[in-house]
């Protein structure tokens, strides 16, 4: 089968191999126990820059391997497992990077692992394979680096186990990326991710064929325990959704001859998966890995997750997909917000993806956009949104002090934050509902967290910010008041911008016409819009003096000479086409 599309890809490619020197007393993992030999597979693509500041490491999943991108023969059946996402022009980019992805300690794909041969013994390591950690596989993969003359890493990347190998590295080598994506992954496994693990190691070690862990040179392997323990396992990579959609309660046309067996399509597809999965891993990898994921727990190692990500220094880009069950989107959000509230550079987004966790792998159109805006952004990933004429930037702008906190809610496209960033010398982050607002602003180097500001703010602390924005967005939020509540809580002082209901020009449309008035201000049908609570400058006074909000400062905003001649007049209420106010605490 030849390969189609070639030049869209980085092309053939081949595993190497890389044995480690390592220092007279051998490779200590954290268990204390001591490998005396450390290979390890992996594979390169892209120029490496002379500077070496080009570097992206990508950290595999469970089943993965070196073999991310590329081909390693003329078979369409030899494509890298993230083909899709690295190669020239794509989410990442070879044609600008250098990738590296390296097989992991414990595997079967040519680094060391339990069907490796053990020096001492002449003989597979089997059931003398030592446990492994995620720390321990994070650990190798930085010695790799430093094999191949590697000091720091553009960026580190990884999904559901990768992504905490990316945790694993923000943490113990703090100096060394520069950026951290996490895909789908948390800081530990629920107790129902925890469950379907130890069924899986349960059905593998319960075949006759495992022979505690000595099965190597005996012709018999555990062919059925894996293959049942993939089985298992890949029903929780899919989402309900998709097993609906994909299979539903479907049959084969010709019935089972085995008893127990069903005609259903589901349990076609899953014997499959598994009978595949037998013949390309290693039932003891399969053990070692998945126990080193179920023991991985940031909170307990460290005491709470703020703890241990407090040495962090990279920038992070965190994604959940919406229908992910096996690693949910709370937990990801967990460990974006613990970024945040410890002041933290973090961009988190919520990926409507209904192909459930393996959605990263195989609908990555979006995940695409979202990881090349994050690493710096081409043209076809930050393709300009339409943007809303705002007048109230400049004031806005004048408001707030030099090198101020600002959280920006409703950011948009971040133009606002952006222009703060280069006149005020602003830190900030925008919080922002719309994921195509929010790439756009990703792609002006903001950290942008993906969320509903109508819910509670709770991922960002008390006081946390000298100032909180929320620029012509007021009258979109389903609970303006408590929102304007959650911003002083947030932080000292807020500017608020809105539209003026009262407006000479919207009376007048109103009145006259009897229709609802349509403005620069207000430039929806009523049909179509998205401004829920409209609201005058006497409105707004009288909630601030109601629930005990300081107003410091009312600015009318003005384009009309009409308005700017109400205004000067001293008819505030009925000039003002936008109010601007400052607003704080008691």
């Amino acid at each position: 089968m030849a390969i189609a599309n070639l030049e869209q890809s980085v092309g053939l490619v081949e595993t190497k191999l890389a044995a480690i020197p390592l220092p007279p007393e051998g490779l200590i993992l954290e268990s204390g126990s001591v490998l005396a030999e450390l290979t390890i597979a992996y594979e390169t693509y892209g120029a490496l820059t002379p500077a070496k500041d080009n570097v992206i490491f990508i950290c595999h999943a469970l089943t993965g391997d070196a073999h991310v991108a590329g081909y390693h023969s003329s078979d369409e059946r030899s494509q890298g497992w993230w083909d899709a996402m690295i190669g020239p022009g794509k989410g990442i980019d070879t044609n600008r990077f250098h990738v590296v992805c390296a097989n992991i300690l414990g595997g079967c794909k040519g680094t060391t692992g339990p069907a490796s041969i053990n020096p001492a013994t002449g003989t597979p390591y089997g059931a003398s394979f030592p446990n492994i950690t995620i720390g321990d596989i994070v650990h190798v993969h930085n010695l790799l680096l430093n094999y191949l003359g590697i000091e720091r890493l553009y960026a580190v990347v990884g999904g559901s186990l990768g992504g905490m190998q990316v945790l694993e590295w923000s943490i113990r080598y703090p100096d060394v990326p520069e950026r951290c994506i996490c895909l789908a992954t948390a800081a530990s496994l629920s107790a129902q991710a925890l469950a379907f693990d130890i069924v899986g190691r349960e059905v593998i070690t319960s075949d006759p064929g495992w022979s505690g862990g000595n099965y190597y040179g005996t012709g018999i392997l555990p062919r059925d325990g894996l293959a049942a323990a993939r089985m298992l396992g890949h029903i929780t990579y899919l989402s309900p959704e998709i097993m609906t959609t994909k299979f539903g309660r479907k049959k084969k046309e010709l019935p089972s001859e085995e008893r127990f067996s069903t005609r259903f399509e589901v349990e076609s597809y899953l014997q499959y998966q598994g009978e595949k999965f037998v013949e390309r891993f290693d039932s003891n990898s399969y053990l070692h890995i998945t126990h080193a994921m179920d023991s991985y727990d940031l909170t307990e190692t460290y005491g709470d997750l703020k703890a241990a990500l407090k040495k962090v220094k990279a920038r992070f880009l965190v994604v959940a997909l919406s229908s992910d069950w096996l690693f949910p989107p709370e937990q990801s959000l967990e460990i974006a917000s613990a970024l945040v509230q410890i002041g933290k550079q973090v961009s988190y987004c919520l990926l409507k993806a209904p192909y459930g966790h393996d959605a990263f792998l195989v609908d990555v159109e979006q995940t695409s956009q979202i990881l090349c805006t994050f690493l710096g952004g081409c043209a076809r990933c930050t393709a300009p949104v339409e943007a809303v004429k705002r007048n109230d930037y400049d004031w806005i702008a004048s408001l707030i002090e030099p090198g101020s906190r600002v959280l920006d809610l409703g950011c948009g496209d971040g133009d606002l934050l952006s222009l703060l960033t280069t006149n005020r010398n602003i830190s900030g982050m925008g919080v922002e509902i719309d994921l195509s607002h929010l790439i756009a602003a990703m792609g002006k180097n903001l950290d942008v967290f993906h969320s509903d500001i109508d819910q509670k703010l709770d991922m960002i602390p008390d006081q946390s910010y000298d100032f909180v924005v929320l620029s012509q967005t007021l009258q979109v939020v389903r609970h303006p008041r408590e929102v304007l509540h959650e911003m002083l809580r947030i932080a000292r002082e807020g500017i608020v911008s809105f539209p003026n209901f009262a407006n000479w020009h919207n009376r007048i449309r109103l009145g006259m016409t009897g229709r609802m008035p349509k403005t620069d201000a207000l430039p929806f049908e009523w049909y179509d819009t998205p401004n829920i609570h409209l609201a005058t400058w006497q409105d707004f006074l009288d909630l601030c003096r109601k629930d005990n909000i300081r107003v410091k400062q009312v600015i009318p905003l003005t384009e009309r000479k009409l308005s700017r001649l109400l205004v000067a007049a001293g008819f505030e209420n009925l000039g003002a086409e936008r109010i601007l106010v400052n607003i704080a605490r008691p």
